[in-house]
Order: structure tokens, then C-alpha cells, then sequence
């Protein structure tokens, strides 16, 4: 077979359908980003942001979000460039507004023993980098209980929370019943778990199951403020603070052992060195994360 003239003979890669790889242009968001198709993931300034993107579904949270989620955390655990997490929902009708109905009511024993959800939210409550639930209408049922595993919780005035699972005839199983307490006290908790109860942004305030509230329209902004507020900071110092804040969940000797191993820890970097000098020299610090 002839060869058409210029040409080498190699076969150039070829993508989908045929075509060539696309090649990003300078400035556009990170390629790995469009192999995702529920979620949405960029980066800017040191601050991630997680976005669900099922707004045809009110963002609820199926196994491909599950995956997706899972897969974009271990990624921004390896990047050394990250300092905060914002997770949000696309759409202004809902943040997560629970586990896909359909799939849940295929689900069996053993689909509860592997604990799909609740082991998501566990690796998003102990992802060592602060995190954010930047609350844009409903958070029900799972919806909620992700945000629940956030470090901090900003809400719009629109947002509404519920466990409203009982009503499904299961129980909220993906960390609720544990964290909710722990949140917005044992009282409170039982009251939301049992009656299914949905409730405002403002009673969420009143009972501190969100951080603050603003306007709808501010809700992500709030949220990257309180991240780049956070992201100043010393980077070992957030991860070691996270740590010790987990420990205390165990008592306070627990709380008490793990406080004097980071701060042991921490007087050895080059980071408190830096952050006592900076101090005294009236600057702002440099960290470097060491």
C-alpha cells in the first residue's frame, strides 16, 4: 500500500469515533476532569470544588456518583496544590436531594453490608484537606448526610435538610444517626430521624447544623471566601488539626494524646518556624507545607 507523500507510516493516536485526541489549550481546565460525567471538578487558587451534576435528577446520588466522588477525593489527596474542598450541587433546586429511588429500592443485604454511601462519606469526613458543603436547596436523606461529613456547612436561605428516610421504610444509614447527634445534639437528632422532619435554613441555623446562611446568590462565594480564608493557613497545621478534632470523637484522653502528637509534630516544621517569624515580623507567613 502506498503512503500518502509527508507521512511517516506511524499511526497517530486516535480517539473516540475516530478522531484525534483533543489537546487542552492553555488556561482550560485539567483534561482528567472530562472523564467524569456526574460530577464536576475544577480547581482554582488552591481551592477545589466538588460540583454534583444531575440537576435532571435534583442531583440525586446514584453508584456513578459514588464512584465519581471517590475517584476525584483520591485524586485531590495526591495534589499537593490543594488546600480546601467545596462540595456543591448544580442547579439552585437542590444540593443532593438523597440516593437515586430507583436504585435504592433494588438494593439488598448485602448492598447495606458494603455500606455504598456511608463508606463515601466516611473517606469525605477523613479527607485530610478542610471541607465545605456549600448548601444550594434541598439536602435530604444522603444529601444531607454528605453534608454532615463536611468540616463546615454554609446554606443558602432556600436550602432545606431532612432525614426523611423512615418514611421510605429504612433508616438514614449513611452516617446520620451518629453525626447528626453529634452536630445538633442527641434531642434534636431524634427528632429529625424519627419524624422525618424537613426543615429551613433558618432552624438549621437556630440549631447549628449549618454554619451560617446567606443570600442564594452568595452561597458558593460564602463558600470560597471561608476556603481561601482557610487556605492562608498552614497546610500541616490544617491536616494535623483535623486529625485531632476526629481523636476527640473518642473522649478527651484520646482528644488530649493526639493534641500533644500534632503539636509535637508541628514544632519540628518549617512551617511554625515560618508562622512565629512571620508574626513577630509583621508579614504575612509563607507556608510550604513542610
Amino acid at each position: 500500500m502506498r503512503r500518502a507523500p509527508g507521512t511517516s507510516g506511524k499511526r497517530k493516536p486516535r480517539g473516540r469515533a475516530g478522531r484525534p485526541p483533543l489537546r487542552p489549550r492553555a488556561g482550560s481546565p485539567r483534561p482528567a476532569a472530562a472523564r467524569f460525567r456526574s460530577i464536576l471538578l475544577a480547581t482554582a487558587d488552591g481551592i477545589a470544588v466538588i460540583t454534583l451534576n444531575r440537576p435532571e435528577a435534583r442531583n440525586a446520588i446514584n453508584l456513578e456518583v459514588v464512584d465519581e466522588l471517590r475517584a476525584a477525593l483520591d485524586r485531590l489527596a495526591r495534589d499537593g496544590t490543594t488546600r480546601a474542598l467545596i462540595l456543591t450541587g448544580a442547579g439552585k433546586v437542590s444540593f443532593a436531594s438523597g440516593a437515586d429511588i430507583r436504585e435504592l429500592r433494588e438494593r439488598c443485604a448485602a448492598d447495606a453490608l458494603r455500606g455504598i454511601n456511608s463508606s463515601l462519606f466516611l473517606e469525605v469526613e477523613r479527607f485530610p484537606l478542610p471541607t465545605i458543603a456549600a448548601v444550594n436547596g434541598y439536602a435530604l436523606g444522603g444529601g444531607c448526610e454528605l453534608a454532615l461529613a463536611c468540616d463546615l456547612r454554609i446554606a443558602a436561605e432556600s436550602a432545606h435538610f431532612g432525614q426523611p428516610e423512615v418514611g421510605l421504610g429504612i433508616i438514614p444509614a449513611a452516617g446520620a444517626t451518629y453525626r447528626l447527634p453529634r452536630i445538633v445534639g442527641a434531642g434534636r437528632a431524634r427528632e429529625l430521624i424519627l419524624t422525618g422532619r424537613i426543615i429551613d435554613a433558618d432552624e438549621a441555623l437556630q440549631i447549628g447544623l449549618v454554619n451560617r446562611v446567606v443570600p442564594d446568590d452568595r452561597v458558593l462565594e460564602e463558600a470560597r471566601s471561608t476556603a481561601l480564608l482557610i487556605a492562608r493557613k498552614g497546610p500541616l497545621a490544617l491536616r494535623a488539626a483535623k486529625l485531632a478534632l476526629q481523636a476527640s470523637l473518642y473522649g478527651p484522653d484520646a482528644g488530649h494524646d493526639a493534641e500533644r502528637l500534632a503539636q509535637a509534630i508541628l514544632f519540628e516544621s518549617d512551617d511554625k518556624r515560618e508562622g512565629t517569624t512571620a508574626f513577630l515580623e509583621g508579614r504575612p507567613p509563607r507556608f510550604t507545607g513542610r
